[in-house]
């Protein structure tokens, strides 16, 4: 498998169109799914992913073969999701909002409850875009505050602020169908 994705790589370089294929087919439920994270609806995640793909091939004779190609897609990814989302907005995405007076535990455990994938992904999709953000580059990309802050440009108190927001949001939800499904 290492030896084919090095090949199809090689191809791409070349502009091969069989060898961006074979990434693009590898590649894509994985690439497609980040996307599905980051926006709030199809259409949105759909053209991002377009884009971004774009990008990969644009600049695939950048990437060195050091460390993992899947993790090289991702970064463009996922810079190519908040450049979308920064643009979406006309004022600035992130607030820097940080309440120095609150207390925010980074790892705070919430309690957890079973619930459906397409339904917890729905929910995530329906978070305000600085908190599913945050949301998805701690959970999912498993981004150090202070990696999440460099990349969006705003403090480690408003990333952990917005974490701290995102799963409060999440288990309100989780636990008002709980709820519902008892009464």
């Amino acid at each position: 498998m290492k030896d084919d994705l090095e090949k199809y790589i090689k191809l791409c370089m070349k502009n091969d169109r069989e060898g961006q294929l074979k990434i693009y087919q590898l590649f894509s439920p994985v690439l497609y799914g980040i996307c599905l994270k980051y926006m709030k609806n199809e259409d949105d995640a759909k053209d991002v992913f377009q884009e971004a793909f774009v990008i990969v091939f644009q600049k695939i004779n950048q990437y060195k073969f050091e460390g993992s190609f899947e993790g090289w897609l991702k970064r463009i990814f996922i810079n190519k999701l908040i450049e979308t989302l920064n643009k979406k907005k006309k004022e600035s995405f992130f607030l820097d909002v940080f309440d120095p007076d609150t207390d925010f535990v980074e790892e705070e455990e919430l309690e957890v409850l079973p619930i459906e994938q397409e339904k917890l992904l729905e929910y995530i999709r329906d978070l305000p875009d600085q908190y599913r953000t945050v949301f998805n580059l701690y959970v999912f990309e498993k981004m150090k505050h202070k990696e999440i802050a460099d990349l969006l440009k705003i403090s480690e108190g408003t990333s952990k602020s917005n974490l701290n927001r995102a799963k409060h949001i999440l288990q309100k939800k989780i636990l008002s169908i709980k709820n519902f499904k008892t009464a």
